[in-house]
């Protein structure tokens, strides 16, 4: 079982090689990540040699699975939030297994999360 999920942001950073990122992942014991996260990082690809550093860094994570409760939850999470925070559908999905699970969900983009989810969204570095 994941300690905690990871935002797509926080893998955009271990790709960039950000130190701090290098620095708080390796202190973490077992973080995960939803299929979302990973669809993001694939999508943000614009050749095959990034493919391949996302696929590698990907395969770092366990990757936790989302359920039809999951998906209900970023319906009304996103109904509710959408216009008056500007949250959008991956945000919903990525908060959604993080709100089952009751972990923390990591990320630089408090903006968007905490609304979704409290206090489980944080900032890592």
């Amino acid at each position: 079982m994941v300690g905690c999920l990871l935002d797509t942001s926080i893998l955009v950073d271990l790709l960039r090689l950000y130190q701090p990122a290098r620095q708080w992942i390796a202190s973490q014991s077992k973080p995960g990540i939803v299929t979302i996260v990973a669809l993001e990082l694939i999508e943000g690809t614009e050749n095959s040699a990034a493919l391949r550093s996302v696929l590698k860094l990907l395969k770092d994570f366990e990757t936790v699975p989302m359920d039809n409760l999951d998906l209900e939850w970023a319906e009304e999470s996103l109904t509710k939030f959408h216009l008056s925070h500007n949250v959008d559908a991956m945000d919903c999905l990525i908060a959604a297994a993080s709100h089952r699970l009751q972990i923390p969900l990591y990320t630089r983009n408090m903006k968007h999360f905490t609304p979704l989810i409290g206090a489980l969204a944080r900032r890592p570095y």
